[in-house]
């Protein structure tokens, strides 16, 4: 008789089901992820792509990625770290700075998929609500949907900036204007008022520039601790605004990623203990390997033996 497997064995009849690792860790909302990614039955086979945004304490980090069977593909990144190429060395987490990392992202992304010359966006910033599937171009725009993680999408967010970023530098990606600064919202049946002044000066720095020129007038010490990075790079309150533009036209001239140029630096790993690594410019540290699992047995039996040798030896000092 052939082997029949068992199909509903005791963990099929278990009422708790074990939810994914990132679930647990609180990293990822399927049912969101699940949105995003499915698509329609009647575009088989078409690539589904999300602009990602996240923002951490240091850096604000985009992606464009798409989901496959063995897991999301990333076609293009871009960091606010990388404004520091184009003039800004500093400030990398503010709305500004979201702004002009979409906007990194964008004029990046176009340029891969080729449509950089077709599809110029907003040259020069003017935050008026803008559509790039409204102009008319030969070829179709290059559409993402925006993915914010976790996060809470409050009006004014700074994960709006970077999709304003975004869509100026060419992405189609669908949205209103009711979660940018400047929108006010209307009665029944009045016409929304946006105005694109009050986002501007978010886009461009100018509450930056005015908290930083409170700041010095009112607290130089509290200044000095606060905007400690700008005043190391001689970044002066009065030229931030001009000094955001000339990000944006930086990088519209150059978007490309450049890879960093290698330092050189050999590891090497110690024969004697096997933990410790030697760099080649004179510094080292540890990093241990991974014991297979006769290698940890052998350690648990040592250590209960040590353990066990040690408990013989204080009864027998408690018998004396």
């Amino acid at each position: 008789m052939a082997f029949a497997k068992v199909q509903k064995n005791k963990a099929y009849y278990k009422r708790l089901q074990t939810k994914f690792r990132r679930r647990r860790e609180g990293k990822t909302d399927y049912q969101a992820r699940r949105r995003l990614v499915q698509q329609d039955k009647n575009k088989y086979g078409n690539t589904k792509y999300r602009l990602i945004c996240r923002i951490t304490n240091k850096k604000v980090i985009c992606q464009i990625a798409y989901a496959t069977i063995q897991g999301d593909k990333i076609l293009c990144q871009a960091t606010s770290k990388e404004l520091s190429r184009y003039g800004m060395p500093c400030g990398h987490t503010n709305y500004a700075a979201c702004y002009a990392t979409g906007l990194l992202i964008a004029r990046r992304a176009l340029d891969i998929v080729g449509l950089a010359d077709a599809i110029t966006g907003v040259e020069e910033c003017d935050a008026e609500e803008f559509h790039v599937e409204e102009q008319d171009s030969e070829r179709r725009p290059f559409k993402c949907i925006l993915d914010v993680g976790l996060i809470r999408t409050i009006p004014g967010s700074r994960v709006f900036g970077i999709l304003k970023g975004a869509v100026d530098g060419g992405l189609h990606v669908p949205h209103s204007v009711k979660n940018f600064p400047g929108f006010t919202s209307a009665d029944k049946g009045e016409q929304y008022t946006y105005d694109a002044s009050a986002h501007l000066e978010r886009i461009i720095g100018t509450h930056v520039q005015e908290f930083m020129e409170n700041l010095q007038e009112e607290d130089p010490e509290r200044y000095k601790v606060a905007f400690a990075k700008f005043i190391e790079n001689d970044i002066e309150p009065e030229g931030l605004t001009d000094l955001y533009k000339e990000v944006h036209g930086k990088i519209r001239e150059d978007p490309k990623f450049t890879k960093k140029a290698s330092a050189g630096i050999t590891n090497t790993r110690t024969p004697i203990d096997g933990h410790k690594i030697v760099t080649s410019n004179g510094t080292s540290y540890d990093r241990f390997k991974k014991m297979s699992y006769k290698q940890r047995k052998n350690r648990v039996t040592q250590k209960l033996q040590s353990a066990s040798s040690r408990l013989l030896a204080n009864m027998e000092d408690a018998e004396e």
